[in-house]
């Protein structure tokens, strides 16, 4: 898959589409996703060109790596949801329902949240 610079994440990082900022570093932006699925619903993206999972772990640097799993457990901790727990999601390709050709993590919590797959 070839990154589309025109995506909607793109186009966020370009500051051409405003976000609900949660987190912000050299390496990585967090805002709330605009269609919830949980209380709290958080979208963390890192800042370079990574269509999904595959191309971030293959292609991108340790320290953008670092940076992209310190920044979920921080964002996790500030928004309280370490105790009761937490789910994170990064959906892939055509049939893991992956909609943005960005790579992205979800992290859903603020309630019990149901089966991982609906059967």
């Amino acid at each position: 898959m070839t990154y589309d610079p025109s995506n909607i994440f793109a186009r966020i990082l370009r500051g051409e589409i405003p976000c609900k900022k949660h987190y912000e570093d050299e390496y990585v932006l967090a805002f709330h996703d605009i269609y919830p699925k949980a209380p709290t619903h958080i979208l963390v993206i890192p800042k370079g060109s990574y269509t999904d999972i595959v191309d971030f772990g293959a292609n991108a640097t340790a320290e953008e790596i670092e940076a992209l799993y310190r920044a979920v457990s921080k964002i996790a901790a500030e928004a309280g949801l370490q105790t009761a727990g937490f789910r994170t999601i990064a959906n892939t390709g055509l049939n893991g329902g992956q909609e943005v050709p960005h790579f992205h993590i979800h992290l859903l919590g603020g309630k019990k949240l149901g089966p991982m797959l609906a059967e």
